[in-house]
């Protein structure tokens, strides 16, 4: 199993980047808070999943004796992890077990997506729930522009749920780019220049008192599609992550694929791009603004998205190829369930998206080899943000999940 591995980062009062004084956050709840076990990690997963909601179901998916499930499970509702819901009835004779549900206040987190135009920020519960959401274009994709909005946006959130300040776990970053290191080190688009060549966590840490976590935005779209989209049907899955540039993230098994330098997923880097218009957002803002639709640049694009403007079918036209190699590479190589189609396409884009990608195939016989199935995102709002919004979830609470 591959997970994700993040260590916390130590809390600063000084910012270096901001030039102002942090205030630690509230310690209260991490003192005494007490990390789950490898096999309530498992339990909270499945919950989170929905795969299994009572007792029962608990004990056959996880291979836990019903004892043991049951110790367990009162264990963590007596510490405000789970609840209790309705008893339901399995048809057979005998009580009635309880639906177990994720308590949503039980923890909260934030997850950052650093684009190359824009940025958003989320607030999560600890049932995946999107709490709240800010969204802010940015000429500049500077230090000090990024961490200014995200004060913006916690003072925002945190005014109208106080409850999450004090039990907040951490942050999640999802940003463009190459690792380097297999942790926190990438190299970005020249827009994030800022960005490019440090140690995220501790850069974030360090700025805003949270433990930090960072990742590749195509593998924490995965991550959130894996445990709160898509992922409750299949265990194995690409997830294409199509932006400004295009790549993507690896789930089997439900497990994150991160490779051995953390850049597993890298879809984009299948094509030969000499030979290929390349199937991202900043094409077909070309495309349209050829068309002689007027867009100041993609986040405009993606605020009035309609996909009958003229450009949009010689752009998907022009995307088949690309698209359909792509798809048939991971096909080939991995043989997954599916193929997630998501990032920022608008889902009116990829409805029409899907049908022009072919998974190329001999044919053999009466009876073809099985081919993954082409599907749209399941998760909503902002797949980068959600995803990097469940790193420091999935850290303390999740971690055989990923």
């Amino acid at each position: 199993m591959l997970s994700i591995n993040r260590s916390f980062i130590a809390v600063a009062l000084e910012c270096p980047i901001c030039d102002v004084v942090q205030m630690p956050m509230s310690q209260s709840f991490l003192q005494r808070f007490r990390p789950p076990s490898d096999s309530e990690s498992q339990l909270l997963g499945l919950v989170l999943r929905g795969s299994g909601t009572t007792q029962p179901e608990l004990a056959r998916r996880s291979g836990l004796s019903q004892q043991t499930v049951s110790r367990l499970v009162n264990d963590l509702v007596s510490r405000g992890a789970l609840g209790l819901g309705e008893r339901r009835s399995n048809g057979k004779r005998g009580q009635p077990s309880f639906e177990i549900a994720i308590a949503p206040g039980y923890a909260f987190s934030l997850g950052l997506a650093l684009m190359t135009d824009a940025m958003s920020i989320l607030l999560m519960d600890f049932a995946g729930n999107v709490v709240d959401y800010a969204y802010f274009d940015m000429p500049v994709m500077s230090r000090k522009a990024v961490f200014a909005k995200i004060a913006e946006a916690k003072e925002q959130f945190f005014s109208a749920r106080p409850e999450a300040r004090e039990r907040l776990v951490g942050i999640g970053i999802g940003i463009s780019g190459y690792c380097l290191d297999g942790k926190a080190r990438f190299n970005p688009p020249p827009a994030l220049d800022e960005w490019a060549m440090v140690p995220l966590d501790t850069l974030f840490s360090e700025a805003l008192g949270l433990p930090a976590w960072v990742e590749n935005d195509g593998n924490a779209a995965a991550i959130g599609e894996s445990l709160l989209g898509a992922g409750r049907t299949y265990s194995d899955f690409v997830y294409m992550f199509v932006a400004a540039g295009i790549g993507g993230g690896v789930i089997a098994n439900h497990h994150l694929m991160r490779g051995t330098h953390g850049n597993g997923g890298e879809i984009g880097l299948i094509l030969p791009w000499r030979l290929y218009q390349l199937p991202t957002l900043e094409t077909l803002l070309q495309s349209l603004r050829r068309h002689g639709v007027d867009l100041e640049g993609i986040s405009a694009m993606l605020a009035n998205f309609d996909p009958e403007w003229p450009g949009v079918d010689e752009w998907i036209e022009k995307s088949r190829d690309p698209l359909s190699l792509i798809a048939s590479s991971i096909s080939a190589l991995l043989d997954p369930e599916a193929i997630v189609l998501g990032g920022r396409l608008p889902k009116s884009l990829a409805e029409k998206m899907i049908p022009a990608i072919e998974l190329f195939d001999d044919a053999r016989r009466h009876e073809p080899r099985p081919l993954p199935k082409l599907v749209l995102s399941q998760t909503s709002v902002d797949a980068c943000a959600i995803g990097a919004a469940m790193l420091p979830l999935e850290a303390k609470f999740f971690s055989s999940m990923l």
